[in-house]
């Protein structure tokens, strides 16, 4: 049988039927259609310490026996434009110290708790998703939109579905006993559970959750250019694709599947100089606090710039001339950076 060739054009029409097709079911009980805030879209995406659905022989080959503490290694603001011509990532640590002011319910137990301090990564612990909200925009004072929360299970999925792996890349030797990576200097190419090793590493450099930060915006800047060359136009994958990543369950905010796909062909025509990456300016450590541990504090005033240039929808600030942090090697300063620095050629 003599075999059918499409052109590019007729390839993606037809997959786009498709993915009608394939989504049918899911776009009649999906949530309402994206906001589209006059001052760009917020969404909130957290990277969720849990192992349930990993496999005993993934956690020996990953190194991901541990006990999850169900918190959220992985806090990103990510604000897209309401032209659609520019992303701001702002990385939020997961030792950012809060106060409640407020009583609130822990949804698990239905325990009221008083005015009290948590880190976080720790307000997942405490309420879930709905408390992680409440948490990032208090300290932000910036709207989020939609929430997208991802566990190890989902994660792994997800980077399977990209053909070819996600390139990662390093200048120095990198090898972390503690989540089992060991790269040479240069560039390679991973699939689900060693990309999971890599987002969570944060011992092999000595930088701590501030490299481990500065990896896991590598690496969505890397899957964003692969996305470009194999799914972007391939609905179909590009479903599958998104309906692997979200863990937690169906709520108020949730970034559905078709909302997913939908913004990623929003946004296909962004390079990755079109991205920009920061992380919340950090003045110290703090003093270890009863209950809470360690911790770090912002710089509020510089951190209040950074979330009102979001609000208003503008690009990133610049950093600062001279630094008010006191975090060794630098690893605390506002850094701004454009998503074609952290490109693993």
């Amino acid at each position: 049988m003599t075999a059918v060739r499409f052109s590019r054009t007729r390839r993606i029409a037809l997959a786009s039927a498709a993915l009608v097709a394939l989504g049918s079911g899911a776009l009649a009980g999906a949530a309402p259609a994206l906001p589209s805030p006059a001052h760009g879209l917020n969404i909130l995406v957290a990277g969720l310490d849990s192992r349930a659905g990993l496999t005993a022989d993934e956690k020996k080959r990953f190194k991901a026996g541990g006990k999850g503490c169900d918190c959220t290694d992985v806090m990103m603001l990510v604000h897209i434009s309401a032209a659609d011509d520019r992303v701001s990532v702002v990385s939020i640590p997961r030792d950012s110290l809060i106060s409640y002011p407020e009583e609130h319910i822990d949804q698990r137990t239905g325990t009221v708790h008083a005015p009290h301090l948590v880190k976080a990564g720790s307000t997942h612990t405490e309420g879930g998703p709905a408390f992680t909200i409440e948490g990032v925009e208090r300290m932000t004072g910036t709207p989020v939109h939609r929430y997208l929360e991802i566990d190890f299970r989902h994660f792994v999925d997800g980077v399977e579905h990209v053909e070819g792996g996600v390139p990662i890349c390093t200048a120095e030797p990198l090898k972390d006993p503690v989540t089992g990576i060991d790269l040479a200097p240069g560039t390679k190419r991973v699939r689900g559970g060693e990309a999971l090793q890599y987002v969570r590493s944060r011992r092999a450099d000595g930088k701590m959750d501030f490299g481990r930060i500065q990896k896991q915006q590598s690496f969505v800047v890397n899957m964003w250019r692969v996305l470009g060359k194999n799914l972007r136009d391939d609905p179909v994958r590009l479903w599958r694709l998104a309906s692997t990543l979200p863990s937690a369950p169906a709520g108020e905010r949730s970034l559905s599947v078709p909302e997913m796909v939908g913004l990623v062909f929003r946004l296909r025509h962004l390079r990755p100089e079109d991205l920009e990456f920061a992380m919340v300016p950090i003045t110290r450590f703090n003093p270890t606090i009863g209950g809470v541990g360690s911790s770090l504090s912002w710089d509020r005033e510089q951190a209040a710039e950074v979330f009102e240039a979001l609000r208003s929808d503008r690009p990133l600030p610049a950093a600062r001339s001279t630094s008010t942090s006191t975090i060794p090697r630098g690893l605390g300063l506002y850094r701004p950076v454009g998503g074609s620095s952290l490109v693993c050629l």
